[in-house]
């Protein structure tokens, strides 16, 4: 029986690693071996910062509603008109208020005085 060599799949795979280093510095986007760290390390650090992008998106919407509720009444804060806004029945997530704050302040000075009038 003849011997079988791997050297398709072998360079398939020494391929697709090198492509996926492509643009990294020197060594690290030219040899197999430097290359194959390199990706997994970015690997693990891409899959890190999918979770920490959710987490950094949501304390970027609270700063922001906060700093909106503040400024539209100085003695209510954060904590305050979430509690507000969970008795008075009114379902908006934090993407949305966040976004109300920024581009739209009528509307959201309306969601707030209606959950302040409701409590």
């Amino acid at each position: 029986m003849s011997r079988v060599t791997s050297g398709k799949v072998t360079h398939a795979r020494h391929k697709k690693v090198l492509k996926a280093a492509k643009g990294y510095y020197g060594r690290r986007s030219k040899t197999f071996r430097t290359a194959t760290q390199a990706v997994d390390k970015a690997n693990q650090y891409a899959t890190r910062d999918r979770k920490a992008r959710k987490r950094d998106f949501r304390a970027l919407w609270i700063q922001r509603i906060n700093a909106a509720v503040r400024a539209h009444d100085g003695e209510m804060t954060y904590s305050r008109f979430i509690n507000l806004l969970t008795k008075s029945g009114i379902e908006v997530d934090r993407k949305v208020l966040a976004d109300l704050a920024v581009h739209e302040p009528e509307a959201f000075a309306a969601i707030v005085d209606q959950a302040r009038a409701a409590a």
